[in-house]
């Protein structure tokens, strides 16, 4: 089994920053790739930015292009975004996913292990 848990997340006035952080444990893959997707209320999750475990970063979400940006560090089994000038858009509750592919997914359905989410709020 793989546990992610997220951690970061909290109330930031628009135009200010945050850093979500994913830590993994568990069981390890060869291959994999992680991802952040985000799912605001009624709305669809939908995928945010992903990397795999060569460190290849899957172009943004063209909603973050920009703004936000996906890292890892190998020796702490993490992975990080960034996310600066955000938006009131940008509220939403942000999960971290991993796949075990050599390549990333936009879609959700094919990421096998979730972590439990963290709320990001942007006031106006």
């Amino acid at each position: 089994q793989v546990q992610l848990v997220e951690s970061g997340g909290g109330l930031v006035q628009g135009g200010g920053s945050l850093r979500l952080s994913c830590a993994a444990s568990g069981r390890t893959f060869a291959w994999y790739t992680m991802a952040w997707f985000r799912q605001a209320p009624g709305k669809e999750r939908e995928f945010v930015a992903g990397v795999n475990w060569r460190g290849m970063i899957t172009p943004y979400a063209d909603s973050v292009k920009g703004r936000f940006t996906i890292s890892k560090d190998n020796a702490k089994n993490t992975v990080y975004l960034q996310m600066n000038s955000l938006k009131p858009d940008d509220t939403a509750v942000y999960y971290c996913a991993l796949r075990t592919s050599a390549t990333t997914s936009y879609d959700a359905t094919s990421y096998a292990y979730w972590g439990q989410g963290t709320q990001v709020t942007v006031s106006s």
